[in-house]
């Protein structure tokens, strides 16, 4: 496969790979498909008669196979060809949308969410690897600019596009509505898609794949139960610790399969000074990105009465700004290299979360738009360099294993966020409900508590953004050549 890889960059300057337009369409629906349910919970509680608790399950599931299946995906990646990881993928995907779609009850509807999930943690590792693949460097962050449009743009209309969906009938039709679209999506990608580098042959580790899954999704949910409150500490902390051991000996036994044979996911990647700086940052921006979203969501529906489709309508502007600037990004990046993009964008991160340590009852929801807005400016001009620095320090032969990274990394960050905004929240506003105080002024001090947190994380991007290079060694060559 190396060999292979390593003579394919052969894009037209200035042109989008085909390949990687139609895994730009597929990744959009799946991740659409992912940000369809947050609004519907009310509504699966009432059809399929469970409790709030039980409904966000929908989403929990979700999250928690995502968390298991990303490890595998470096693996899966390098044995099978581009044709088959895509097919393999958006079938998987649409046998659990047509799970959930005809779901007759509530445990039915999880399996067919779960199923839904294995197909979509393919998604994104192979949308990755095949882009570092086939586009040339110097057009990398052009490409990779399209890419931030459509994984920004998808979750920003999602709860927007279910109100709407969901004013028109039952939850099942968020499912029926993605069925046709993804069978499109899969049948003329199939029809152009063409393989891309030859399959390498190695056997999976069966050890390696469930302590990663047992480890990573345990861990993650031990975070999410956190993030739900923190009424039963002792089981909840039980968790996260056990699944925090047991991805020790996930990684005790990665650096000695890495001596002897083929590890499920090779973490020689991480000797990439730049690659593991832009990874770090990555996470950390996530962390505060996922849990100030969190946040802003409690403060807007919980403190300031708004229906989830009014949240989602207010935020969608600060998401589709984030999109549509994704391909200018980009362009910026392949003409400045990447310090001028992070290294402000960092700064505007943490501009933006210090703004909302200010909430309050009476704040204008133009400045709560405006400053959703900068946050997610900010985001595009990190993300976008970030990705395409990061995987451009890797060899070609390790593409499969640094997606596989940073997509496992992104899914414990986006619950470690989560968890911790939450934890800090309820302890704080539970000790002044404590000490006599109104459970409103109680909520907006945790919460306001909860977004100084996230400030001071953000600003760990910014001495991250110091210390990274503006390209890639390799990428620098290739500019002096040209």
């Amino acid at each position: 496969m190396p060999a292979a890889i390593q003579d394919r960059p052969t894009a037209q300057k200035g042109r989008t790979p085909l390949v990687v337009r139609l895994l730009v369409l597929a990744t959009f629906v799946v991740i659409l498909n992912e940000t369809l349910m947050i609004n519907a919970i009310p509504r699966l509680m009432e059809s399929l008669h469970v409790s709030e608790q039980a409904a966000q399950w929908v989403s929990t599931a979700f999250m928690l196979t995502m968390a298991a299946v990303i490890p595998i995906t470096g693996w899966f990646l390098q044995r099978v060809t581009t044709r088959q990881g895509y097919l393999i993928a958006m079938s998987v995907f649409m046998a659990g949308t047509a799970i959930s779609a005809a779901a007759p009850t509530f445990t039915v509807l999880l399996a067919g969410r779960i199923v839904q999930a294995a197909g979509t943690a393919v998604m994104m590792p192979l949308l990755m690897t095949t882009l570092m693949t086939v586009v040339p460097e110097q057009d990398r962050g052009r490409v990779m600019g399209n890419v931030t449009l459509a994984i920004s743009v998808a979750p920003a209309m999602g709860p927007a596009v279910s109100g709407l969906i969901l004013q028109l009938g039952s939850w099942r039709l968020l499912f029926v509505a993605v069925l046709p679209i993804a069978g499109a999506v899969t049948y003329f990608g199939l029809r152009q898609l063409t393989n891309i580098g030859e399959p390498k042959v190695s056997t999976i580790d069966w050890l390696s794949a469930a302590l990663a899954a047992l480890g990573f999704g345990g861990l993650v949910y031990g975070l999410s139960l956190f993030g739900e409150g923190t009424d039963h500490l002792g089981p909840t902390i039980g968790i996260v610790v056990a699944g925090a051991a047991t991805i020790a000996f996930f990684v005790v036994r990665q650096l000695r399969l890495q001596r002897t044979g083929a590890p499920l996911m090779d973490l020689r990647a991480l000797r990439h000074r730049t690659f593991a700086l832009s990874l770090t940052l990555m996470c950390i921006a996530f962390m505060a990105l996922m849990g100030s979203m969190m946040l802003l969501t409690l403060y807007l529906q919980n403190l300031r009465s708004l229906s989830p489709l009014e949240t989602g309508l207010l935020l969608m502007p600060g998401g589709l700004a984030m999109g549509l600037l994704g391909p200018t990004v980009g362009k910026l990046y392949d003409r400045l290299g990447a310090r001028p993009l992070i290294i402000p964008g960092s700064i505007a991160i943490v501009l933006s979360l210090a703004g909302y340590t200010q909430v309050s009852t009476t704040m204008p929801f133009w400045q709560v738009l405006a400053l959703h807005a900068l946050l997610m400016i900010a985001l595009a001009a990190t993300f976008t360099p970030i990705f395409t620095l990061g995987m451009g320090a890797l060899p070609a032969d390790m593409y499969p294993h640094g997606s596989s990274i940073l997509g496992t990394l992104q899914q414990v960050a986006a619950a470690l966020g989560t968890a911790l905004v939450v934890t800090v929240m309820s302890a704080r506003s539970s000790s002044l409900v404590a000490e006599g105080a109104l459970l409103p002024a109680a909520q907006l001090s945790g919460m306001r508590l909860a977004f100084v947190v996230a400030t001071a994380l953000a600003v760990a991007t910014i001495v991250v953004a110091f210390l990274l290079p503006n390209r890639t060694a390799s990428a620098e060559g290739a500019v002096g050549h040209h």
